[in-house]
């Protein structure tokens, strides 16, 4: 289980190394279709939550991270 874990780990830190605005990218994306949902979608726990918001602020956050130390 461990050695598949790091395998996991290499592969990924691998190819986001070359992409390193991907997750910030794809954060951003997700930040702004919540905000679109916001006007679309009828009241519900989905738009009351802030679900995608929280989501995207945390892969952003994630990203910018990773790209600091890679």
């Amino acid at each position: 289980m461990i050695l598949w874990v790091s395998k996991l780990v290499d592969k990924a830190s691998d190819y986001f190394a070359h992409r390193k605005g991907l997750l910030p990218l794809l954060g951003i994306l997700i930040i702004i279709l919540n905000l679109v949902l916001q006007f679309i979608l009828p009241p519900g726990w989905l738009r009351d939550s802030q679900l995608l918001l929280h989501i995207g602020v945390i892969i952003s956050l994630f990203g910018l991270m990773l790209a600091w130390a890679l």
